[in-house]
């Protein structure tokens, strides 16, 4: 299968000097219509002038557990999506029309890169209940952003969370010999498609989130490709980092698994949690990530709880910062003190996949931060 480059396409100081007048005209939007957002900036003394991507003020991704934030007056919101979240408040994303609709459009542009043009039959690792949820979880919009990709949808679940081993064999039988794609999250893949005892060598894996598990069981990215590819053919397979406070934006794994790429509408700055600056490429730090696609609520600059690191830059297979994702900081305080590193968990230095974690305070801003 050819690879498009559709979204992969600029080079860093290009990437730059594109993202930089959006984000200023994203900010200024967002300082406008959201007066949470207006506050936060007043109090840090954001200055409207902005010359580089890591000079703009960012929030920490927990303040959308506990504050509302849109830019759209209530009547204009047409979605409400809730993160899955397993302790604490939920992330709460409000979207308008036009932002619902950038963000499946967006997610196939760059998904596009590794699957072609064209819609590929589906086997979903998940069952079909997490998408009848009235209320829609980020694990079920995972789901349903990434069935838009796909056609004659096939879920390995049943409703009772057991493998359909008919349903299964029904696809592969009809789609086994020409490609096809894959998706589920991490540990529903390793758990479930490892036993199937099935050739999926014309498969594309799409996969995300669950890290925590596998590394509880000393799984990292190099065991669970290996593993896929010995014991399901599964060769072509492609990790990626995102949340639902960023939905439709993802950074995707490169062909060799050399490391999670940014799209063109997106980048990410590595922040040295002592000084808040932005740290060099090899040297750990505060994952912050960065998109165009919020529009209808101020979420375009989110400082996560994740550290990562930047391993090169315009030195891989596609252009841009080539980064992975180290570990999670579990209810940790992003305080600005280096001990935050002896908080990630042991053993998950895997890439991508990681969500945030609720601190127990978080800091806001952009060059030294202020208190929330």
């Amino acid at each position: 299968m050819s690879v498009v480059t559709s979204v992969f396409t600029l080079a860093e100081p290009d990437r730059e000097a594109a993202l930089v007048p959006r984000l200023a005209e994203l900010t200024e939007r967002h300082r406008r219509a959201c007066e949470p957002y207006r506050r936060i900036l007043d109090a840090i003394g954001a200055a409207p002038a902005y010359e580089r991507v890591a000079d703009f003020p960012w929030l920490p991704v927990r303040m959308f557990k506990t504050h509302e934030l849109r830019s759209v007056p209530a009547d204009q919101v047409f979605r409400v999506l809730v993160s899955s979240g397993t302790t604490g408040a939920p992330s709460r994303v409000h979207l308008d029309r036009e932002a619902a609709a950038a963000q499946p459009r967006m997610l196939a542009a760059t998904l596009r890169a590794v699957l072609g043009g064209r819609r590929l039959p589906m086997l979903i690792a998940d069952t079909r209940s997490v998408v009848r949820d009235p209320t829609l979880s980020a694990r079920g919009a995972g789901v349903l952003g990434m069935m838009n990709l796909g056609r004659d949808h096939t879920f390995v679940l049943d409703e009772q969370g057991r493998v359909d081993t008919e349903a299964v064999g029904g696809f592969l039988r009809r789609h086994g010999g020409e490609p096809f794609l894959i998706f589920g999250f991490t540990f529903m893949v390793w758990l479930h498609l490892r036993g199937l005892g099935a050739d999926l060598s014309q498969g594309t894996l799409i996969h995300s989130g669950g890290w925590k598990r596998l590394a509880e069981q000393a799984v990292g990215n190099a065991e669970f490709r290996r593993t896929l590819a010995e014991e399901c053919g599964l060769t072509r397979i492609h990790n990626f980092y995102g949340m639902v406070e960023q939905i439709g934006t993802i950074f995707l794994e490169g062909p060799d698994g050399d490391g999670l790429y940014c799209p063109d509408f997106a980048t990410v700055v590595v922040r040295d949690p002592e000084t808040w600056e932005e740290a060099p490429p090899g040297t750990p730090g505060l994952v912050e990530v960065v998109s165009t696609l919020p529009t209808s609520y101020p979420g375009h600059v989110l400082l996560t709880e994740d550290l990562g690191v930047v391993h090169g830059v315009d030195d891989g297979v596609w252009p841009g910062k080539r980064f992975s994702v180290l570990g999670r900081l579990p209810r940790a305080e992003a305080r600005g003190c280096s001990d935050v590193y002896a908080q990630a968990e042991p053993g998950a230095v895997v890439p991508g996949g990681a969500r945030a974690a609720e601190p127990g305070e978080a800091v806001v801003g952009g060059r030294g931060g202020g208190r929330v």
